[in-house]
């Protein structure tokens, strides 16, 4: 018998659940060519985040690929390996950092080292990635206090 489980964590008292489903990837072949020619992107080594803003017809907020090259890592194995590292990274962070999120994001995060690598180093590289690509896209808050004179 299949099991599955599901991770929820009450953050600001909401449910927030982990799960990286199939309507959360990014597979049309259009909307990846625009990525990359309209898209923008921010790099924290070994990983860049090629991104864009769009509507989604399904309702998605956020859609993601992850390409490792083929130049760089030989054999399937390497590639999928750190395909798998970087999309667990990314299932475990995506809630903390685009849980409020209003816009609908499409997201591809390659991998740019030579060297092999272990979780933490592509946690901590997606972290930093988001922070980045946060501080970049959300607008900055007036506070309520602050008067602007002409």
């Amino acid at each position: 018998m299949l099991m599955r489980f599901f991770i929820f964590v009450k953050l600001d008292e909401q449910k927030v659940n982990f799960k990286y489903s199939k309507k959360d990837k990014l597979k049309s072949k259009k909307l990846i060519e625009q990525l990359f020619t309209e898209g923008k992107a921010v790099t924290a080594y070994p990983l860049r985040l090629v991104y864009l803003k769009t509507t989604f017809i399904d309702g998605s907020q956020l859609k993601t690929g992850v390409s490792v090259s083929k130049r760089l890592h030989k054999t399937a194995v390497s590639r999928n390996q750190i395909k798998r590292l970087i999309r667990e990274a990314y299932r475990l962070n995506k809630p903390l950092y685009f849980n409020n999120s209003s816009a609908s994001y499409a997201f591809m995060i390659l991998y740019l080292s030579k060297d092999g690598t272990t979780f933490d180093k592509l946690n901590h590289s997606i972290k930093l990635l988001f922070k980045k690509f946060l501080a970049k896209n959300e607008p900055l808050e007036k506070p309520s206090d602050c008067k602007i004179s002409e």
